[in-house]
């Protein structure tokens, strides 16, 4: 009787909580300049940290208008016209906005400052559920495995791209913050894996009201490629790296909003001094299927989040992206934002180099090639939400791996900038002399990639 009394009063609970839901839109606006900032590129410690400085004068970057904050002025006058602002995105100079009534958004438009707006989401219906969503708190204490260090799972990928020769020569991550952009790090808090992983912050751009280590576990597998740190159960690629955790995407819609969250994710993880980030995120299938755009979209810069994803390194920052599982599907190409120009694109290969038939083809629409770089993506190490350690598959994973060891590379060579860098990763590929748009560059090796930037 108590437990049918029980669920009795959660079915009503969830009735009542869905009843009390009003649908909701959010709008991306265009905004047509920065006149009336209260910035000044001549103080860009007042929007950007010490050490996000400190990237630039290192790799000669002039700060630009494009690092000054959106203009509050406008921000607040869009805001009295009656909706709720999500975020902002510096690099596009757009706000993101929220409301119940759509017909503001006409009068929006006709604001002296917007160019234009464009809705990318429509709720109808709440995107979490009321209380704590965590899954799993019974974690596992784990056992180690004496004499193998990267753990007996794990070795292998780091193998593959001649990680622990880099790793042996003492470059470990140690000194480099690395973003990771995702949608989800169940647990996160909880496992003991993680123990000894150096997480600076978090920070959630789909749902900031939320438990942030409560929902969805892909991000938390991503971090465990780079960032387990537990010698003789898993080591990662980047294992003293610092991390920071970003939540851009909503696991329970797919929306044109995510590549407004992602935008909005990739400026913050600039602005913190950020050194490398990982995203292992792509779009091109949307649920509202008038947002769909075709192959010729993938231009680098025709999605918003590849515009952003473009401009990465010209911030002194370096981008690994995974370029999607879309091989065995009719649309086969990568997805957005691994069309960007000037990052790293990464494909998927089984323990003997050969590609996965899932993992996505170049090239794009302009001809560049793509995917730059492979890893392993089948089978990848990575943790569960309980804390053990499984297979995966993907190029969501192939993409961490890859990252991993290109932090710990930028920090052998803290000389060279992030251009440099992406330069020498394809350039190590062991297909560098004849790149495709199945393998790119190929697979890279890390050490001889380390010994050609000695020579820069």
């Amino acid at each position: 009787m108590k437990k049918l009394l029980t669920s009795l009063l959660l079915a009503i609970s969830m009735q009542a909580f869905s009843q009390a839901f009003t649908p909701y839109y959010k709008y991306r606006v265009y905004l047509t300049d920065k006149k009336q900032s209260e910035f000044s590129i001549r103080h860009p410690e007042q929007f950007l940290s010490q050490k996000a400085i400190e990237r630039r004068n290192r790799q000669g970057i002039k700060i630009d208008e494009t690092d000054i904050p959106v203009c509050a002025t406008y921000v607040n006058q869009i805001r009295d016209m009656g909706v709720k602002i999500a975020h902002t995105s510096k690099w596009n100079n757009t706000v993101v906005v929220s409301c119940t009534d759509t017909t503001v958004m006409s009068r929006i438009a006709q604001l002296p400052f917007v160019s234009g707006t464009r809705r990318v989401a429509h709720y109808t219906k709440p995107t979490t559920q009321p209380g704590d969503e965590r899954k799993n708190n019974q974690v596992k204490e784990f056992s180690l495995s004496p004499g193998s260090t990267y753990g007996r799972l794990a070795y292998e990928q780091i193998s593959q791209l001649n990680g622990i020769a880099l790793h042996g020569a003492g470059f470990k991550g140690e000194g480099m913050t690395v973003a990771i952009i995702d949608g989800g790090f169940l647990n996160v808090d909880v496992i003991k894996g993680f123990q000894n992983t150096k997480i600076l912050g978090t920070k959630d751009f789909v749902d900031p009201t939320e438990n942030f280590y409560a929902t969805g576990s892909h991000g938390m597998m991503v971090l465990s490629c780079l960032g387990a740190n537990i010698p003789n159960y898993m080591v990662g690629t980047a294992p003293e790296a610092s991390y920071w955790l970003i939540m851009s995407e909503d696991g329970a819609s797919e929306q044109l909003i995510e590549e407004d969250n992602w935008s909005a994710a990739i400026e913050f993880a600039d602005s913190v001094g950020v050194d490398v980030i990982n995203t292992s995120l792509g779009y091109y299938d949307f649920d509202n299927k008038a947002d769909n755009l075709g192959h010729e979209s993938l231009d680098g810069h025709t999605h918003i989040c590849s515009h952003s994803a473009s401009m990465v390194a010209s911030k002194g920052m370096i981008l690994c992206c995974s370029a999607g599982n879309s091989g065995d599907d009719p649309w086969k190409k990568i997805t957005a934002p691994a069309d960007a120009f000037d990052v790293l694109t990464v494909g998927a290969v089984n323990p003997s180099g050969t590609r996965v038939s899932f993992s996505s083809q170049g090239n794009t629409a302009d001809g560049r090639i793509k995917p730059d770089v492979m890893a392993i993506g089948l089978p990848s190490a990575v943790y569960e939400p309980d804390g053990d350690i499984s297979y995966s598959a993907g190029t969501s994973f192939s993409s961490p791996i890859l990252c991993g060891m290109v932090t710990c590379l930028w920090q052998s060579l803290p000389h060279l900038n992030a251009y440099q860098i992406i330069d020498i990763v394809r350039k190590s590929g062991n297909r560098a002399d004849k790149p495709d748009e199945l393998y790119g560059y190929g697979i890279p090796d890390f050490f001889k990639a380390y010994t050609i930037g000695l020579t820069y």
